[in-house]
């Protein structure tokens, strides 16, 4: 990976749980190429790893991510027709769908602005908490922007077009407490409590059935772009598949036995 340190992406994994850590906080985590390349990679890796249950997002410093670093990477020369969609589609598009497509729960732990792509990235994530003093903004229109990575596609599904386009097309900056209540983030904690928060339900997960919440994940986000028939048959299809698993088998035999279940992720 050229360009960036060991440190600008702090990684470590403990109890089944990749934590991914944004770590320029003197430039509020504004994501370049090379840290984004590197998220990723990380999301890959967690989605190979069976030692992985779990994956934390989150950063260090006053921001979550203050969108991309346009000062990084600028790219020098003419411009030509399809650049820009050449680098949205190579860019901004990969590390949300990296975050959607994770075979493992990925939670997001919002500790101050999330704005443009940090937004987006909070918001693709599975489960979001945040700390009081963390803010959303879709800052796109104020550089006279259309919103990317995901944005339009994200943000109506979680507050419906018309809230959607009010973020969109204001770009008002959104508190933590505003956000919980539209459905965008799950908990509001204060900031000293957002690591244990997180950590606690992370674990939590790496704990449950892997491969069945993988597969739950699959569904909910399929069933949003689908019709009905199409979701009740990958639901049957997802069942299947998952009772061939040891986790499926533990679940029912203790159940049937009546005492606590312990998954494997397997």
């Amino acid at each position: 990976m050229t360009g960036i340190t060991e440190d600008e992406v702090l990684h470590r994994i403990e109890n089944g749980v990749a934590w991914i850590t944004l770590n320029r906080p003197e430039a509020m985590n504004a994501v370049t190429r090379d840290q984004r390349e590197r998220v990723i990679a990380l999301l890959a890796e967690a989605s190979a790893d069976p030692a992985v249950r779990a994956v934390v997002v989150t950063a260090t410093g006053k921001g979550f991510c203050a969108g991309a670093d346009l000062r990084s990477g600028a790219a020098g020369g003419e411009r030509v027709a399809g650049d820009v969609a050449r680098m949205i589609r190579l860019g901004a598009q990969r590390l949300i769908t990296a975050v959607l497509d994770c075979e493992k729960p990925v939670l997001a732990a919002v500790n101050g602005t999330a704005a443009g792509i940090g937004a987006h990235l909070a918001l693709a994530c599975d489960l979001v908490i945040a700390a009081e003093p963390a803010r959303f903004i879709e800052v796109f229109v104020r550089r006279g922007l259309v919103p990317d990575g995901g944005g339009a596609y994200l943000l109506p599904r979680l507050v419906g077009p018309q809230k959607a386009k009010e973020l969109m097309f204001f770009g008002d900056a959104v508190p933590a407490a505003e956000a919980e209540r539209l459905g965008l983030v799950n908990r509001v904690v204060p900031a000293e409590e957002l690591e244990e928060t997180a950590r606690a339900w992370a674990e939590r997960l790496a704990q449950g059935p892997t491969r069945a919440l993988a597969m739950t994940k699959q569904l909910v986000n399929a069933s949003l772009d689908g019709d009905r028939a199409a979701a009740l048959a990958a639901e049957a299809t997802a069942q299947e598949i998952n009772m061939t698993t040891a986790d499926a088998n533990e679940g029912v035999a203790s159940f049937v036995e009546r005492r606590t279940p312990k998954y494997l992720g397997r």
